[in-house]
């Protein structure tokens, strides 16, 4: 079944109504999401179809991936109508994008989600982690630039701020953490830090308007089920009714957010920053050590916590930050609030989860 029309997400998408967004100004807008069947990008079409239905916005999406069939799997029922359509590419790969786009007429809004995004392949794809970021940003800017878009959403991440070294308690969105870059696993937030300094750049030069959100660490119901996240490694046990495994102490502090608060967070920097500005986007209520998570998907499951250490694959691509929580005062002040705390997150995805298993 399609995600989309089970009844607890549809409440979920509902209640981003709540926050009385200008949504009339994205009538008769195009948009091009990249990372389509990602966690982020799955949802955030799922919601602009959802506006769509429930206001006649006449919002035409085109997702971009590079598998066809998980594309058609994922939006079952809407793929290759007039809403949303599929173009098969590799963003890093694909240099020419103009040949690649040449059948859409007008982009309003491009929205760049697609990366690798988990640590398994940050230790075994390290060099598809960074030309996938950079190289496919750096194509989609030029391709952006040459389309005359309206507005360009980069979504960055928490990770650009590296270790936090005690300096500051929360990350504000002009800290600069530590990262040594002479790791294998640098180059995922090395690489990250590279692509907002060119957005900046198209900026600059070519007069594109960018805006950044700085995600924190994303979960939900449209996750990959081959995700190697420690949470989303939590979720898949406390699914299967398993012990949660953790493979450190679980010390490590974060801010999380809930799929939906993400989106709605994406759509209100769209809708509402200045060109240039980059948001932290977090809840202070889902700022969490890792132990604290393992327990309280285990309580969900009626499951204990187990530790493991992890083998050398895993631990190469593991984050070294200890502590990572973000200040989100700015992003506040463009009118968002996050609507699901960390409990209410994760028994919501549990719940979607399971009724689509």
């Amino acid at each position: 079944m399609n995600i989309f029309f089970n009844e607890k997400y549809q409440t979920d998408l509902r209640s981003l109504l709540d926050l009385n967004f200008n949504w009339e100004k994205l009538k008769g807008s195009s948009f091009l999401i990249t990372g389509a069947t990602g966690l982020i990008g799955h949802s955030l079409i799922d919601f602009l179809l959802f506006l769509d239905k429930e206001f006649s916005l006449d919002i035409k999406i085109f997702g971009t991936g590079r598998n066809k069939n998980k594309f058609y799997k994922s939006f079952e029922g809407f793929c290759d109508s007039s809403k949303l359509n599929f173009i098969e590419c590799d963003l890093s790969k694909d240099f020419d994008l103009q040949n690649v786009f040449s059948s859409i007429n007008k982009i309003d809004y491009v929205v760049h989600l697609a990366s690798n995004t988990h640590p398994l392949l940050y230790s075994t794809q390290p060099v598809e982690t960074i030309t996938t970021n950079v190289f496919g940003l750096y194509n989609l800017l030029n391709l952006s630039s040459v389309l005359n878009v309206s507005r360009f959403v980069f979504a960055s991440s928490v990770e650009v701020y590296g270790e936090n070294r005690g300096d500051e308690k929360y990350f504000s969105e002009n800290y600069c953490g530590y990262i040594n870059s002479n790791t294998l696993r640098a180059g995922y937030p090395e690489s990250k830090r590279l692509c907002e300094s060119l957005c900046q750049a198209f900026i600059a030069q070519k007069k594109l308007d960018v805006v950044i959100p700085r995600l924190s660490r994303v979960y939900g119901p449209t996750m990959q089920m081959d995700d190697s996240k420690a949470l989303s490694q939590f979720i898949k046990k406390a699914l299967n009714r398993e012990d949660i495994v953790l493979k450190s102490e679980g010390n490590q502090f974060y801010s999380y957010t809930y799929v939906l608060d993400a989106v709605s967070a994406v759509l209100c920097i769209l809708l509402n920053a200045p060109c240039g500005e980059v948001y932290n986007v977090s809840s202070p209520a889902s700022d969490i050590t890792l132990k604290e998570l393992a327990e309280l998907l285990a309580s969900f499951s009626n499951t204990s916590v187990v530790f493991d250490l992890p083998d050398e694959t895993e631990r190469k691509g593991y984050s070294t930050a200890t502590q990572a929580v973000m200040d989100n005062k700015k992003i506040l002040s463009l009118g968002w609030k996050p609507l699901f705390d960390i409990k209410n997150g994760l028994q919501n995805t549990l719940e979607i989860l399971r009724a689509l298993s």
